[in-house]
C-alpha cells in the first residue's frame, strides 16, 4: 500500500515552548490512526502542526512525498489535509447547506452524499448553525471537511462533551469512513471508541511517542494503555 503522511524528527509548540519531541511515524493511504493519551500530552498540538498552526522547530511533514511542514495551513488544506477542530468553527450564521456549499471542492464527496452518512443535517439543511446542537454541529464540521474532499483528514476529539447518542451516531459514521478508505488520524482519549476501527495507534506521553502497535494488539492486551493513560503525573499541553 503507497504510503500518504511520514512525520520525521518532528518538535513543535507554541511560541518558545516545546510541546511535542522528536515524533517519527507515517501512515499509509486509506488506513487511519488513533492519537490517544491523557490531556496535556501533546495530543491537540501534534494535529495543530499537522496543519500548520504552530512553530515548527525541527523536523518533516511529507505528504505523498512532499515536505509540507514550510506551507501556510490553506495550502496544506489545498493539499489535500482537512481538519475537524475541537472547537467545530462552523459559520454560525450560515444554514447547514451554505455552511456546506460554501466550502465544497470537486470530488467523490457530494452535499448528497454528506447528507447520506449525516441524515440528521440533511433535516437541518435550512437552520442556522448557531440553532444546531453541539453534535450536530460536530456533524457539519466533519461534512465540511469532507466536501473539501480531503486526501488525509485530521479529527481532534470528534466525541467530547457530546451525548451519548450521538456519540454512537458520530462513531459509526467514522466507521463507514474508516471503510470507504478515507486515510484519517483521530484524536481520542477513550480509546475503546475508535480503536475497533483503526488500524494503528500512538501513545503519547510528554509529548513523545510512549507506545506504538497496531490497533488490534492494543484491543486485545490494553496494559501498555492502562500504563500510559491512567497515570496520574502532570504532563506539557
Amino acid at each position: 500500500m503507497t504510503e500518504l503522511l511520514r512525520v520525521e524528527s518532528l518538535s513543535a509548540g507554541y511560541g518558545e515552548a516545546r510541546v511535542i519531541q522528536n515524533l517519527a511515524f507515517a501512515l499509509e493511504d486509506g488506513r487511519s490512526l488513533a492519537v490517544l493519551g491523557r490531556n496535556g500530552v501533546g495530543k491537540t498540538t501534534l494535529i495543530d502542526t499537522l496543519i500548520g498552526v504552530t512553530t515548527r522547530f525541527s523536523g518533516c511533514i511529507l505528504l505523498a512525498g512532499e515536505d509540507i511542514a514550510l506551507l501556510p495551513p490553506h495550502v496544506r488544506a489545498r493539499c489535500g489535509v482537512g481538519w475537524t477542530p475541537q472547537e467545530r468553527n462552523i459559520f454560525r450564521s450560515l444554514t447547514v447547506e451554505e455552511n456546506l456549499t460554501a466550502v465544497a471542492l470537486p470530488g467523490a464527496w457530494t452535499l448528497k452524499r454528506v447528507y447520506g452518512l449525516f441524515p440528521r443535517l440533511e433535516e437541518r439543511r435550512s437552520n442556522m448553525g448557531r440553532q444546531l446542537s453541539g453534535g450536530e454541529q460536530q456533524m457539519l464540521a466533519i461534512g465540511r471537511a469532507l466536501v473539501l474532499n480531503p486526501r488525509l483528514l485530521l479529527l481532534d476529539e470528534p466525541t467530547e462533551g457530546l451525548a451519548p447518542i450521538i456519540v454512537d451516531e458520530l462513531l459509526a459514521a467514522l466507521r463507514e469512513l474508516a471503510r470507504a478508505g478515507l486515510s484519517m488520524i483521530i484524536v481520542e482519549q477513550k480509546p475503546k471508541k475508535i480503536l475497533p476501527f483503526t488500524d494503528h495507534a500512538i501513545v503519547l506521553d510528554r509529548g513523545a511517542i510512549a507506545h506504538d502497535a497496531p490497533s488490534a494488539e492494543l484491543l486485545a492486551d490494553p496494559s501498555a494503555l492502562d500504563a500510559h493513560l491512567t497515570a496520574t503525573k502532570k504532563a506539557p499541553r
